[in-house]
């Protein structure tokens, strides 16, 4: 089967998103990891219309692309003037890129209403900028905007766009649905009507090469671009995450898996497909956006069970509730703990965090009852593992901790002419060695925080490593007022993995404490783990000073 290009115009129209912007030097370091990827083609941006993007194109002149072919974007010429003085095109000429991109007006209601321009010059405008940039030697992407909406209102003009467009050279014609109104089964029976109209013109002149470019607000972009494929186009435009303008573009994280596996069309390497979630994961990192859990296929929740007759069934025959493979688009499978959970997720969870159940002869039924009276009372496990970890250990009395609260005090002290500040100090003990710090902090929880760390960095000298990311409080039930339960998480990370812990209490403070300590002892947990091997005699030995044997039982 012809395979599918990939078009990935996540450095311009993906920035044209709330709160999407990157600099010249993100750009092209995306750009770099989309090259990785097997992307055939990276719109770096529109040259002609700000200097970020002129940098970007400077950048990537002296990169070299193993198989993206870097594309420059613009319009068509201006009215009443020729293409080789229209700045925009010779902007594209100076950004020096193989391939250009340029977008002309489908819609009779844009070109005479909004552009205040005749049908006719319309047409000139296309057909002189396709010849213009072909006759500079430059491979020539056409997107014929508003097309699906041109096509309704208009037919015979919009397919007229589109000849002007072939005529002069044009390479790929690519229909947009720039408005994203456009249903399915319309991107279907316009896309077979477009394809047959061409090909009855042309004959076998020209191979027809269409393309297409959804966007999201209908919530149909991914579904729209694969009706288009399914009708004949071999070259699909779209974003990483979907970020784009309004409610965004089509989603090349969820485009490319369904075309390599589930319609078996070659677009991206297979071998490379294993590497859509770290993709995925650095564009938002780097767009300083919080991933979404939800995206299909590369989201943390995408193969995430909850309930318990899921998990068992997963256990016999991971296809009962996951249509692909997980580890094919680099993610993994999570099973939730909650009181939905039954047997087997505990069972599950277990396994995957290294806890014996049977150890010590505990029922993993007892484990279930517990967890449902614990989340009656406003625990939630399903987004702590780290606390269900702990929980899960104590359960089974293989919890050993790594320290021992003692005290704490925690101060306020608001002055009408200055902010708050947060004052604590704790009391703690790791073996038979007591230890008493005080420190100050932006508020009680991270007068806590640092006080803990203090206290710590005399016998775990590695805390320095781990930080928290995120606290998060809610009230359980709001029905007691201020006298409420409260719910807090905290998110911690270090070097190689994030965790989330979990703490509950009528007393924000005691709940905050409650995270944090278990954020504490799962991170030295796993440092205690990892810094002990097995010996010359089969017996495990501390690699780190300082770890004495009385500090890890």
């Amino acid at each position: 089967m012809e395979p599918i290009l990939i078009y990935d115009t996540t450095l311009r129209d993906g920035t044209q998103g709330e709160n999407i912007n990157f600099t010249a030097d993100e750009k092209l370091k995306i750009a770099m990891r989309l090259d990785e990827m097997g992307i055939h083609y990276i719109e770096g941006g529109w040259p002609g219309s700000n200097p970020r993007d002129i940098r970007f194109f400077d950048l990537a002149k002296r990169e070299r692309f193993k198989s993206a072919r870097i594309t420059a974007f613009g319009s068509t010429r201006k009215p009443g003037i020729d293409a080789a003085d229209d700045p925009n095109l010779k902007a594209i000429l100076n950004s020096d890129t193989p391939a250009a991109a340029i977008f002309g007006k489908s819609w009779p209601l844009h070109v005479q209403s909004i552009m205040d321009n005749t049908l006719e010059e319309n047409l000139a405008m296309i057909a002189d900028s396709v010849a213009f940039l072909k006759s500079n030697g430059r491979e020539v992407i056409y997107d014929a905007e508003h097309f699906f909406d041109g096509f309704k209102d208009a037919p015979d003009y919009a397919v007229n766009t589109l000849v002007a467009a072939f005529e002069a050279g044009a390479d790929f014609i690519v229909l947009c649905d720039t408005n994203g109104g456009t249903l399915p089964h319309e991107v279907e029976s316009i896309t077979q009507s477009v394809t047959q109209n061409l090909k009855s013109r042309f004959g076998s002149r020209r191979e027809l090469k269409l393309g297409i470019h959804t966007h999201n607000d209908c919530g149909m972009a991914a579904a729209n671009a694969i009706s288009a494929i399914n009708c004949g186009a071999v070259m699909v435009h779209g974003t990483i995450n979907g970020y784009g303008e309004r409610c965004g573009n089509a989603d090349l994280t969820t485009i490319i898996p369904i075309l390599s596996d589930k319609m078996n069309r070659p677009c991206i390497p297979k071998k490379k497909l294993c590497g859509l979630k770290s993709l995925s994961r650095y564009v938002s990192e780097t767009a300083n956006n919080v991933p979404l859990n939800t995206r299909p296929f590369v989201g943390r929740s995408a193969f995430a069970h909850k309930g318990g007759i899921h998990v068992s069934a997963i256990m016999k025959d991971s296809r009962a509730y996951e249509h692909i493979n997980p580890e094919l688009v680099g993610n993994q499978r999570r099973v939730l703990m909650s009181d939905l959970a039954g047997k087997s997720n505990v069972e599950y969870k277990a396994k995957e965090m290294g806890v014996n159940l049977c150890a010590n002869g505990c029922d993993s039924k007892a484990i279930v009852a517990a967890i449902k009276q614990m989340e009656d009372e406003g625990y939630q496990f399903d987004v702590a593992d780290g606390s269900f970890q702990i929980m899960l250990e104590k359960f089974t009395e293989q919890f050993k901790p790594l320290f021992d609260l003692e005290s704490f005090r925690v101060t306020i002290e608001k002055d009408k002419n200055f902010p708050c500040s947060a004052h604590a100090t704790i009391k703690i003990s790791v073996g038979d060695t007591h230890e008493i710090t005080a420190a100050e902090g932006l508020g009680p929880v991270s007068a806590l925080d640092n006080a803990l760390r203090k206290a710590l960095g005399n016998f775990y000298p590695d805390l320095d490593t781990m930080q928290l990311v995120d606290f998060k409080v809610r009230v359980v039930d709001g029905c007691d007022g201020t006298e409420a339960k409260v719910r807090v998480f905290i998110e911690s990370r270090d070097q190689d993995q994030i965790w989330s812990t979990v703490g509950v209490s009528e007393d924000i403070i005691e709940a905050s404490w409650e995270a944090l300590a278990d954020s504490f002892q799962f991170k030295l947990a796993k440092e205690a783990k990892q810094s002990r091997k097995p010996s010359k005699n089969g017996k495990a030995e501390d690699l780190k000073l300082g770890w004495s044997m009385s500090c890890s039982a």
